[in-house]
């Protein structure tokens, strides 16, 4: 059990400004690492016209990769990108830092280490993140979703980070009282509103997705880096974190994906239904009833070539910054 000193330097203006500042390097390395296959998953998951026919196939991926090289170049593999790391770096300092805050708390000692306390820490900080990034997320798909069917006839002019927030905040009907529903009355009186398409489905899913990563990551880690009796963790090295961090992204992935459709196709109705506000659960219906079971999981092949590397690497640089950073 940590020493008073130790659990009061985690409050500590300095400990918490370090640690978020460990998990946004972190965040910004993994998801560099795999951008170009991010958007590709963008691409897949809201089923973008241009793209629809590399589908549910293993080679879908690549084909989709080379088709976005062959006609954009290496910006187009990284368009969106510019918005990812704006988003990125909050988001994944939030949620570490979150979870470094929240661990003490719901863990205090060795046999308070649950699964359900690991789950509920992971879906806490997850839920805090998205919280205060979501309409950074929301640009990012809109950045990366236009193509030349998304867009034009003419060659693909990408939107940029302020065009894409413009475009966003202008959407929807004309505020004429007894033609539009409550809903859509409430999105035109409040615009900010706007920038939170698809949080519904977000929110629920970054619950089983944060909650399943840090519960696998703590209960791998509890059982290949077991702590002596003295208290001291077995040191870990990174191939260690790489492959724990993997298997977590994995899982979190599988468990979590249909969420992650869902709110895809929600996040780009702005577009494909510029006159109306998509709900949910009409969003979940329109998928079942194009693709069936398998419509929600539309991608997943390019989720995991995406995820698992980018849990991996995320949480293995965040341990390194906590060594560097003295965490």
């Amino acid at each position: 059990m940590p020493s008073d000193g130790s659990k009061q330097d985690r409050q500590s203006l300095s400990y918490i400004v370090r640690s978020g500042v460990a998990g946004g390097i972190a965040g910004c390395v993994a998801k560099t690492a795999v951008a170009p296959l991010d958007r590709v998953k963008i691409l897949f998951q809201s089923s973008n016209p241009d793209f629809s026919k590399y589908t549910g196939s293993w080679s879908g991926a690549y084909k989709a990769v080379s088709q976005i090289y062959t006609e954009n170049g290496v910006r187009g593999l990284l368009q969106g990108h510019s918005a990812t790391l704006l988003r990125i770096f909050p988001y994944a300092a939030i949620r570490f830092m979150a979870y470094d805050q929240l661990e003490p708390l719901f863990m205090p000692t060795r046999e308070s280490q649950t699964n359900v306390r690991r789950f509920t820490a992971g879906a806490i900080s997850g839920m805090t993140s998205v919280f205060f990034t979501y309409p950074l997320e929301l640009v990012r798909v809109r950045m990366a979703y236009a193509t030349r069917s998304s867009s034009s006839s003419g060659p693909v002019k990408p939107p940029s980070f302020v065009s894409a927030m413009r475009q966003i905040y202008r959407e929807g009907p004309s505020l004429v009282p007894g033609t539009i529903s409550d809903r859509t009355n409430l999105f035109m009186r409040f615009p900010i509103l706007k920038f939170y398409r698809g949080f519904t489905a977000t929110i629920t899913g970054m619950i089983p997705y944060a909650g399943t990563s840090f519960l696998t990551w703590g209960f791998l880690r509890s059982h290949f880096l077991p702590v002596s009796p003295d208290g001291k963790r077995t040191k870990s090295t990174p191939a260690a974190d790489l492959t724990i961090g993997a298997v977590a992204g994995a899982v979190s992935q599988t468990v979590s994906y249909p969420f992650e459709v869902v709110r895809r196709r929600m996040q780009v109705g702005g577009l494909t239904s510029p006159d109306r506000w998509l709900r949910w659960g009409e969003t979940a219906h329109k998928i079942w009833t194009a693709r069936g079971p398998r419509g929600f999981y539309v991608g997943l092949t390019i989720g995991y070539l995406k995820v698992v590397p980018m849990t991996a690497v995320s949480f293995t640089v965040w341990q390194w910054a906590r060594r560097v950073l003295d965490l």
